[in-house]
């Protein structure tokens, strides 16, 4: 069976010298096109990984970057402030912002990830249930609805993001409100009706007859 994707190693993208850079071509290597994302090597402390700028000149994708250091260590200066970064750092910038970093020891390489502000939402709908996951570990089913139902906005008729929510809410005691939103995923997507029929979460309201029986 032939799948389709693609794969390298960061370390073995092709390195393009430039203007005082090691540029890796990570988004040409991979034929990325949801988002930008490449990378830059300092083999040595002190050489520049990013230029000084702000996504704002002529060149520049006017993207906000998600900077993550790969390996080694990175020393960061976004507006008037310092950030040393070792590996496994990750930073925001937003665009406007002037930024700019070199190697702090030897072999470092940022991969910086972006796109336009906005463009990557809606975020998926997976993010919101497990976003919830702390508060329903604490018992905390006021705080778990609210969180979730932040997907709402963007996907008022998922199903798991429903059914999700009923169980929030039928652990909280608002049987009400759980029927509502299991109805929605009931009406979505059948399936969620089995998964209802041994799930303890559901225990106080799956039976009840508003529910009908699929």
């Amino acid at each position: 069976m032939n799948i389709p994707f693609t794969h390298t190693n960061l370390t073995t993208v092709e390195r393009v010298e430039n203007a005082g850079l090691v540029w890796r071509p990570v988004r040409r290597s991979l034929g990325v096109t949801a988002f930008g994302i490449n990378g830059y090597t300092g083999d040595q402390a002190g050489d520049v990984l990013i230029e000084p700028h702000d996504e704002t000149s002529p060149g520049a994708g006017g993207h906000e970057e998600l900077y993550l250091v790969a390996s080694g260590r990175a020393h960061f200066t976004i507006s008037d402030r310092e950030l040393d970064a070792p590996a496994g750092t990750m930073l925001l910038v937003p665009v406007g912002v002037r930024r700019e970093a070199v190697a702090a020891e030897p072999d470092t390489t940022v991969l910086v990830i972006g796109g336009k502000p906005g463009a990557g939402l809606p975020a998926s709908p997976f993010e919101y249930w497990y976003a919830a996951q702390p508060a329903v570990a604490a018992g905390d089913y006021e705080r778990a609805v609210t969180i979730a139902s932040e997907g709402l906005g963007d996907w008022p008729e998922h199903a798991q993001l429903n059914y999700q929510l009923a169980c929030y809410y039928a652990l909280g005691g608002q049987r009400e409100n759980a029927l509502r939103h299991l109805r929605i995923a009931f009406a979505e997507d059948p399936s969620t009706r089995e998964w209802a029929a041994d799930d303890d979460d559901l225990v106080s309201v799956r039976d009840d007859p508003s529910l009908g029986s699929g």
